[in-house]
């Protein structure tokens, strides 16, 4: 007899439950599809729009973490759990959570940012973080990672990058290359002035508009130093720099144009 008030009082609470149990999987099944539609919709929207494809990722990340979080709490709730005292639990442990690693979500709220703003993207040449230069390869969460000229590869923690100074060498697609040339005071500075140009007409980087300048920028302690900026595309900076300090040295030298140092003169007194 007892036994089979056991096996009744089973049954009655599997009726009770099925009904709930059958609604939460098919609200888990329907949720996760739509979820899918919704996240797929979102992507294809972004990528119509050209949204950077260093924001793309993160934005659908987020999105997709959140619905599946809220569904999860929804399926709980129809199957009868309190979601309130799971909701204040997370709530609590995110807290903690945060408080430990505050220094990291500080750097995460900076990537946040950054993705949002883009003073940079993938492919930029930049300088961030304190003077750290090279091409930006990833944007991630937490940390920007650089590629140097040698190939090092630097990263860089977000937080760092929002609280310095950026500059973004590339961003505005044509640069002036700054290059400064120290000649002698006994040298002929229109003579240096047109050797500069020449070797600039010949740079196949330096554009023709607008058109390449030198000036006397500085008559300093040993020299006459010669400034130019020739604007090229943001991508042939580099080349374009070490063409010129290359080619107009070697020109100074076919053409007798002296490039000072500084020297010491020792003098000894007679005693």
């Amino acid at each position: 007899m007892d036994q089979f008030l056991d096996v009744s009082k089973w049954a009655e609470k599997g009726m009770e439950y099925a009904p709930k149990l059958i609604g939460a999987i098919l609200t888990l099944i329907i949720g996760f599809w739509i979820i899918g539609l919704v996240t797929n919709f979102i992507r294809k929207l972004m990528e119509k729009n050209n949204v950077d494809e260093t924001v793309t990722p993160f934005i659908i990340s987020l999105i997709n973490v959140g619905l599946k979080i809220m569904l999860l709490l929804a399926a709980a709730g129809m199957f009868g759990i309190e979601t309130t005292s799971f909701i204040a639990i997370f709530s609590a442990l995110a807290f903690a959570i945060g408080m430990a690693l505050q220094g990291s979500l500080g750097h995460f709220a900076s990537g946040v940012l950054l993705l949002s703003f883009r003073p940079y993207k993938v492919g930029d040449l930049v300088s961030i973080g304190g003077g750290h230069t090279g091409t930006v390869k990833e944007i991630q969460i937490f940390n920007t990672v650089l590629a140097t000229l040698d190939n090092k590869r630097i990263i860089v923690p977000n937080g760092v990058v929002t609280s310095n100074v950026m500059t973004n060498i590339s961003g505005q697609r044509e640069i002036g290359v700054e290059l400064t040339f120290g000649i002698g005071y006994d040298d002929d500075i229109d003579k240096a002035r047109d050797i500069i140009l020449r070797v600039g007409k010949a740079c196949p980087y330096i554009l023709d508009s607008p058109q390449q300048t030198v000036v006397v920028s500085e008559l300093a302690d040993s020299s006459v130093n010669l400034a130019t900026r020739p604007f090229v595309k943001s991508s042939d900076y580099w080349q374009t720099y070490f063409y010129m300090l290359e080619n107009v040295k070697k020109a100074f030298d076919s053409e007798g144009i002296s490039i000072p140092f500084p020297q010491m003169d020792l003098h000894q007194v007679a005693g």
